[in-house]
């Protein structure tokens, strides 16, 4: 019986190494694909109007930012699977 449980252990130990990898990699690919999209359009909008670099700076700045807070939010998910006891 007490073999059962060591497996059953393991293989549940397997998955939530596995659901903590899909988490995090998907909430982290996306996240950095807009960023890099962020990016492009605020280095294309400063070469149309150099005049406005400062304004479009700030926006793309607060772009990114919540762009990443969504990364972040996936490796909470991350850590609250691994740390929750089945």
């Amino acid at each position: 019986m007490n073999e059962i449980v060591q497996a059953w252990g393991t293989q549940i130990m397997v998955y939530k190494e596995l659901s903590m990898a899909i988490a995090i990699g998907l909430g982290s690919f996306w996240p950095a694909i807009g960023i890099g999209l962020i990016g492009k359009a605020a280095l294309e909008a400063v070469g149309r109007n150099p005049e406005a670099t400062a304004k479009i700076q700030w926006l793309a700045i607060l772009s990114i930012a919540f762009a990443e807070a969504i990364a972040i939010y996936a490796l909470v998910i991350a850590f609250i699977i691994w740390f929750v006891k089945l």
